[in-house]
């Protein structure tokens, strides 16, 4: 009252932030659910400017002892209608984790690899998925300017394809309305093969950064994935040497194993292309089969997702060798000639 302006806590301000991000359908519901499950522990302050209980003096000051005055009145009402749209919306999201789960079984089926961007907001995610896919997502140097996730596919030096997916950026003690709304989205992060830990290179806090990804993504249960380490941004530091990225990895205590890039001016992208196909090589089957011409629809099913080492034509088919998802792998057991492993 006494500053003339509006005051909002943390959880506030960052629930604030993402109203104004969600453009789409799914992200608005993600948000409003999570606004009104913030907003009804703290009704109660809304309404401090009228009574709570009318006739409080008793029957000699003229009042009815019991009755329920304006502010108790409105308070029960705003609660009611609130826990009527709460109710609405987890509907609603209920239906999008349906729809997003049939999706997930259609991949599954597939058998193709995911590959999910992870990271702190601002990370760099969205240029990244930019950079590597030719998409024109919307990517801003702004908090949280990704709220759904965006999924396009790859391809490996290999000739394989991947999905990439974009997800929401985490930040330090992520508030718990946003995590249960965002649970449709948060948990492409759990289907994923491979996760890119997307790190701004250059930021002051990037330690704190790392270690926030890292705990969330324990909190999701998704810590136990492979995980690429990607040092984004390089471009930003002075003279791009090599040893001061080596420097700067050393002193954050991240993996030797880094890739560093520049989303922005696309440096790098091809290590890591290799290192994401290299990675995802380790979780295939290997194997060779024998493949009849009739079956041909196999053979390019295994060109389209998995690696091939050696392709051979034969009177009656195909004889192949290399590595393939073990989903689609399940498919050529028929024509499994020799498990290499």
């Amino acid at each position: 009252d006494a500053l003339k302006v509006q005051v909002l806590d943390r959880t506030g301000l960052i629930l604030d932030i993402f109203a104004t991000h969600a453009h789409t359908h799914e992200g608005r519901i993600q948000v409003e659910l999570a606004q009104y499950k913030y907003l009804l522990p703290r009704l109660r302050r809304q309404w401090l400017h009228l009574e709570r209980q009318a006739g409080g003096g008793g029957a000699s000051a003229g009042g009815v002892v019991g009755l329920r005055g304006p502010g108790e009145t409105q308070l029960e009402l705003d609660r009611r209608m609130i826990g009527h749209r709460i109710a609405l919306l987890e509907r609603q999201i209920e239906e999008v984790h349906r729809h997003r789960e049939q999706y997930r079984e259609r991949r599954r089926k597939n058998g193709v690899p995911i590959v999910a961007l992870v990271g702190y907001t601002n990370a760099g995610k969205s240029t990244l998925l930019n950079a590597l896919s030719g998409a024109n997502v919307r990517a801003e140097d702004r908090l949280f300017a990704t709220l759904d996730p965006t999924t396009r596919q790859i391809d490996l030096p290999g000739g394989q394809q991947v999905l990439l997916t974009d997800t929401v950026g985490f930040i330090q003690k992520l508030p718990t309305q946003l995590v249960a709304a965002f649970r449709a989205t948060l948990e492409e992060i759990r289907e994923a093969d491979v996760l890119l830990h997307v790190l701004d290179i250059t930021h002051k806090n990037a330690a704190q950064q790392t270690d926030t990804v890292l705990e969330t993504l324990k909190e999701l249960r998704a810590g136990e994935r492979p995980i690429i380490t990607v040092l984004n941004k390089v471009d930003m530091l002075e003279g791009v040497d090599e040893s001061e990225v080596g420097r700067l990895a050393g002193e954050l205590g991240l993996p030797d194993d880094y890739v560093a890039v520049s989303a922005q001016r696309e440096w790098g992208l091809e290590t890591l292309r290799k290192r994401i196909e290299d990675t995802l090589g380790e979780r295939m089957a290997a194997l060779e089969a024998f493949i009849p011409y009739r079956r041909n629809d196999l053979v390019a099913l295994w060109h389209q997702h998995g690696v091939i080492d050696s392709e051979e034509y034969e009177a009656d088919g195909t004889r192949v060798a290399g590595r393939i998802p073990r989903a689609i792998a399940r498919q050529l057991a028929p024509f499994q000639v020799n498990e290499q492993r």
